[in-house]
C-alpha cells in the first residue's frame, strides 16, 4: 500500500509538471526554441551582455497563435480580421555551462497585433517597433501609426538596466509627427534624475522650425519594473 501511494505521488507530480510546461517556459534552458511555452511562436529576438558578465544573453518578444484571438472587425474602419492575441517578453542570462536561465517575464507589455478599440492602429510592435540589447540596455520601441481616423504618428522608446537584481526603468523617449503638418515634439525622461526635456516648435519640413526646450522635475516612488510593467504605466505622468 505505502509503495503504491508513492508511485501515484510521482505520477500526480510529473502530470502537474508537464501541463505548467505548456504554460510557462522553463527556467533553464539549451535553446531559444525550449524558452517558448506551446502554442507560441518567436516574432523578435536581441542579444547582449546584459548582466555585465562577458556572456551573451537573450530578450524575447513572443506571440499567442490562439485563433479565438483572430475575431472580426464589425466596425469596417481597418482590417476585416483582427488579431488580439497577447505578446510576452522573455529574458534569459546565458550561464557558464552554455544553459539559458529564465530571469524575467511579462505579458501585459508589448501590445497585442490589433486592439478592438483601435482598429485603424496598425501595429505598434510590428511596424517600426524592435527590441535591442546596445551597451547593457534593454531597449523597447513601439510605434503609433493609424491608417485612419488620424494624423499623428507617436514613437516610444523605453529604456531597461539590470540593477539591483531586477530590470528597472531608467529612461523613456516619446516623440511624435502631424503628417500633414510636419509638426514634430519629443519629451526624453530620466527616471534616475527625475528629470524630463521637452522639445516643442520643430517641424519635418522644414516650416518655420523653431524648436523650445524645457526642463521640467517629477516625483516618484520606486523605479518601474519590467516584470510588472504594462502598456499604461507611464499613462498617470500625462508624458
Amino acid at each position: 500500500m505505502k509503495k503504491l501511494t508513492i508511485l501515484l505521488l510521482l505520477t500526480v507530480c510529473k502530470l502537474s509538471f508537464a501541463q505548467g510546461d505548456q504554460k510557462s517556459p522553463r527556467n533553464a534552458v539549451l535553446t531559444i526554441n525550449e524558452l517558448i511555452p506551446h502554442g507560441w511562436k518567436l516574432i523578435a529576438k536581441a542579444r547582449g551582455d546584459l548582466n555585465k558578465d562577458g556572456l551573451v544573453d537573450l530578450a524575447l518578444v513572443i506571440e499567442n497563435t490562439n485563433r479565438k484571438n483572430f475575431i472580426s472587425n464589425a466596425g469596417g474602419l481597418g482590417t476585416d480580421t483582427l488579431n488580439t492575441n497577447p505578446r510576452g517578453l522573455l529574458v534569459a542570462f546565458k550561464q557558464p555551462n552554455g544553459t539559458y536561465q529564465l530571469v524575467t517575464k511579462n505579458t501585459s507589455f508589448i501590445p497585442p497585433p490589433n486592439a478592438p478599440d483601435s482598429p485603424c492602429l496598425l501595429d505598434p510592435f510590428g511596424e517600426e517597433g524592435s527590441i535591442e540589447i546596445s551597451k547593457g540596455l534593454l531597449k523597447i520601441n513601439f510605434q503609433h501609426f493609424y491608417s485612419c481616423g488620424g494624423w499623428e504618428t507617436y514613437n516610444f522608446e523605453y529604456i531597461f538596466r539590470y540593477q539591483h537584481q531586477k530590470f528597472e526603468l531608467i529612461g523613456y523617449n516619446k516623440s511624435s509627427m502631424n503628417r500633414a503638418s510636419g509638426e514634430e515634439t519629443q519629451i526624453t525622461v530620466n527616471f534616475s534624475t527625475l528629470k524630463l526635456n521637452r522639445t516643442s516648435g520643430s517641424n519635418a519640413f522644414g516650416r518655420d522650425s523653431k524648436p523650445k526646450t524645457s526642463w521640467e522635475r517629477f516625483k516618484l516612488k520606486k523605479l518601474f519594473e519590467l516584470s510588472t510593467i504594462h502598456q499604461d504605466s507611464l499613462d498617470r505622468f500625462n508624458f
